[in-house]
């Protein structure tokens, strides 16, 4: 496979080709020399988005994200207040729970109001039980007989509602697409949406398949007492199931689908779902389509070997790639159309042949669909743990999470006002890429035919922590989701963001500070609120207004503000500072902090057996024990405690057990080397109070870390 690596410099020769510099006017074509990133500024929208999932930008600015235990929050562009849209009830073994919300493509908030959700209903599935604390119901069985299996059936559906005055009306869904899964086991639940410009919703799946207990290569185990989710190519190779997928529907007027003409599959094959345009997926987490030509950018996650195998296969792959026309990607039988796996007996330990990718052969037991699958075709871009001699640009510490970015639409209307934060035509036309677990962005530039040229930085000095989505606005500035470093909570780094383009005006926005004197207390509660610590680069004047209950409508201004609270409830009182004073002034942007009035958030203290600093090696049964200080009575059914298998700066969930003391064995995923390998085990106690007779539900969580003893 050839490649060629972006310019640097103002001339430079690729590939035996000279490349000239493009010099014109800043705002109408792509220079030699990108902005410098001086040019740019972050703007903070929202610092506790809960455990953020996935966010969508609406026409007018706001911003709707998602948490996967199921709230969607709304970041109001005018006021910057932050407030609740919707809370799905949804199920949250591992990494399941509330996944993408997309706006339909003809959404206007007038005559369309779709509102796109990926989710995942509780359904019947079962869960623990606090009353045996020894045996965890919500755990799928790793073996067992087909009835053993059965309850942990469920689904991930697409649905679609309307969205009117900053609410989801969750009443009026229309069901659109559902998934079906294996519940009860780790991982990968893909689960991103996207339309093209015919109107097809494009949804990406994960292989919803444990890859624990397959030393971090193709988990292939299909032997007949074991639970199927050990086995990929019952989901990613198998050409009658949706998941491991790229799907492509085009859904109902009053829900359901049709099937548009062009994928992978005509309806009436046997053996195949005609809803699939993309197969042989691990887990397809982010995914982004360029408006103007279709082309669909697809990035996969990678397995955990860290080094080949010659009894196995390659060492694990994230992958980058253009999608324009159906295609199998080859997992689980090939990494890439040019590394194959082995074809490995979990039963005798024997490894047979590796897979042909020219012409793979899909013979699991589990698998319902065709045997004989398509060519496996080649990824534009992929890496492994180590520096990648292709694709050197993409460095190499850390660990292997790519996310697709979204491809900028230059617009010159958007740059004609002084404020706007449109992005320059230096990046018309090039999709962004995030890592995950390297914390950075680049472009990646494609010619017209869709293959790549080259790979730049984007933004390097900008601190990112844990890019989960990126969104460009219709007013040209882009959008950012960051995760933080923790495992399924709400992490202190994460954030929604707005990255501006500020050299037209060269005013950069105010960066508000908000405290309060007291944050919690009975009616009427009477809270202090100081805006001490607020700054301006440029030193403008700067106007104060706060929201005090989170209604969108200030109540008051002035550096500092009283309010008296009558009413229990929960509120989010909101600072929003603007600057004045010249070109491009106007602009604002906001702080708040969380009043709650008659109920104490749950204080929660989590203990282990080992503690952390005893000796404590992967295998043990951790005893623990959760503690809950609230004023309200404390029911031990609603605390969870959840293990998660720490690895670099990712985390795998491994299980969660319900009830104030119980046990988890701590088990170590295959693939991962408690040697070698940078691991250790995250504990995180969580537990909601009812927030009964008018009372919030609020929460409280713990975390305990052990490190295996050395």
């Amino acid at each position: 496979m050839r490649r060629f690596t972006l310019w640097s410099v103002a001339t430079t020769v690729v590939s035996g080709l000279l490349v000239l510099p493009i010099t014109t006017s800043a705002d109408a074509a792509p220079t030699a020399a990108p902005p410098p990133d001086t040019d740019f500024e972050k703007v903070t929208l929202n610092d506790r988005p809960g455990e953020p999932m996935d966010l969508a930008v609406l026409p007018d600015g706001d911003v709707l994200h998602s948490t996967r235990a199921g709230k969607v929050w709304l970041n109001d562009a005018e006021t910057g207040v932050n407030s609740v849209a919707a809370e799905f009830d949804v199920y949250q073994h591992d990494e399941e729970g509330l996944q993408s919300i997309a706006l339909d493509p003809g959404y206007d908030g007038k005559r369309n109001r779709w509102i796109y959700a990926y989710y995942s209903p509780p359904l019947n599935t079962p869960v623990d039980d606090p009353a045996t604390p020894n045996v965890n119901e919500g755990d799928a069985p790793e073996n067992g007989t087909p009835a053993d299996f059965e309850p942990f059936k469920g689904a991930i559906r697409v649905s679609r509602y309307q969205y009117k005055g900053g609410k989801i009306d969750l009443s009026t869904e229309q069901q659109i697409l559902d998934v079906p899964v294996d519940r009860g086991r780790c991982c990968h639940v893909g689960g991103d949406i996207v339309f093209d410009s015919d109107g097809n919703l494009i949804l990406a799946t994960g292989d919803d398949t444990d890859p624990f207990q397959s030393d971090g290569y193709s988990p292939l185990d299909d032997r007949a007492d074991r639970s199927p989710a050990f086995d990929a190519r019952r989901t990613a190779a198998n050409t009658n199931d949706l998941r491991g997928k790229v799907l492509r529907v085009k859904p109902g007027r009053n829900g359901g689908y049709t099937i548009p003409k062009g994928n992978l599959f005509k309806p009436g094959t046997p053996k195949t779902r005609p809803e699939i345009y993309a197969m042989g997926l691990r887990n397809p987490f982010r995914i982004e389509i360029d408006p103007n030509n279709d082309r669909l950018f697809v990035a996969d996650y990678s397995p955990d070997a860290a080094a080949a195998n010659p009894d196995r296969g390659p060492s694990g792959q994230g992958k980058w790639t253009v999608v324009t026309k159906p295609a199998n990607y080859g997992w689980p039988l090939c990494a890439t159309a040019e590394l194959p796996y082995r074809d490995y007996d979990f039963a005798t330990g024997v490894s047979g042949p590796a897979f042909d990718c020219e012409a793979p052969v899909n013979d699991s037991r589990h698998n319902t669909g065709l045997t004989r699958l398509p060519a496996v075709t080649q990824p534009t871009v992929w890496y492994s743990y180590g520096a990648s001699a292709e694709f050197p640009e993409l460095g190499s510490a850390g660990g292997i999470a790519p996310m697709a970015g979204p491809a900028y639409d230059y617009d010159k209307r958007n740059t004609k006002s002084a404020r706007s934060g449109a992005w320059p035509a230096y990046y018309d036309g090039i999709p962004l890429f995030a890592e995950w677990g390297r914390d950075y962005i680049k472009g990646m530039r494609l010619d017209r035919d869709g293959e790549l040229t080259g790979i730049e930085d984007v933004l390097s000095t900008f601190a990112t922590d844990n890019v989960m989505d990126l969104e460009f606005g219709r007013n040209g500035s882009l959008y950012m989701l960051e995760y933080g470093d923790g495992f399924f909570s709400e992490n202190e780094e994460a954030q929604v963001s707005r990255i501006d383009y500020i050299a037209r005006s060269g005013n950069h926005t105010p960066k508000p500070v908000i405290t309060a004197d007291k944050t919690a207390g009975q009616p009427p509660l009477t809270v202090a609120f100081d805006s001490a610590g607020t700054t301006d680069a440029d030193g403008d004047d700067l106007t104060y207004q706060w929201d005090f209950d989170g209604d969108g409508r200030f109540d008051a201004t002035g550096a500092t503000a009283t309010h008296s609270y009558d009413e229990v409830g929960a509120y989010r009182a909101t600072l929003t500072v603007t600057d004045h004073g010249g070109k491009g002034r106007g602009k604002h942007a906001s702080a708040d902090v969380d009043v709650v009035v008659g109920n104490d958030v749950p204080v929660v203290t989590l203990t282990t057996s080992p503690a952390p600093g005893e000796a404590f090696e992967f295998g043990d049964t951790v005893q623990f024990q959760v503690e809950v200080s609230d004023d309200q009575a404390v029911d031990c059914s609603r605390v969870s405690v959840t293990y998660v298998l720490g690895h670099d700066e990712h985390g795998h969930p491994q299980s969660t057990a319900n009830g104030c003391s119980g046990s988890i064995v701590t088990t170590v995923p295959g693939g991962h080397d408690p040697g070698n390998d940078e691991l250790h085990a995250v504990f995180v106690a969580e537990y909601t109070d009812p927030g009964e007779d008018g009372l919030p539900a609020l929460t409280g969580t713990a975390e305990v870390v052990l490190a295996p003893s050395e």
